[in-house]
């Protein structure tokens, strides 16, 4: 056997070896997006938790709003690869096609929002933040707090 042969093969299997912590790797990576997207999520929903009661002015309500619509419309794209993890119960893939639609309907529901706000101004982009923000619906099914 050549030394070039000798060192290919060991390549190889050194490669074979390393494969599932490559991939453990990505999944990791995956799992922390999700938790980056959910974590920017809950701190723009906290912000404008402020603003509602009154806490701070909401002069940067609409674009509190605003950065939810976007985060929102990354969020299905972050849960399409299949990586269990996370907060994610196992639910979010077996019931993917109910999943798929909450995610839908709050990217869908976020845009309106912020055109709301932008357009119409917070007063009355108040009242449709609930409607438009169903976070507590999709949690519930979905989502394992106890998870870190």
């Amino acid at each position: 056997m050549t030394r070039f042969a000798k060192l290919a093969g060991s390549v190889a299997i050194v490669a074979t070896m390393l494969a599932p912590v490559v991939a453990s790797a990505d999944d990791k990576d995956v799992i922390d997006y999700r938790q980056h997207l959910m974590n920017t999520l809950d701190h723009q929903s906290g912000a404008l938790g402020m603003i509602l009661s009154g806490v701070i002015p909401d002069k940067h309500m609409a674009d509190h709003i605003e950065i939810i619509s976007l985060v929102a419309s990354l969020s299905p794209k972050a849960f399409a690869p299949h990586v269990e993890g996370g907060q994610s119960k196992p639910e979010v893939w077996s019931k993917a096609a109910d999943f798929d639609k909450k995610m839908k309907d709050f990217v869908t529901g976020s845009a309106n929002v912020t055109k709301i706000a932008r357009d119409q101004g917070p007063t009355e982009a108040v009242n449709h933040i609930l409607d438009a923000l169903p976070c507590k619906g999709c949690h519930d099914l979905y989502r394992d707090p106890s998870k870190k």
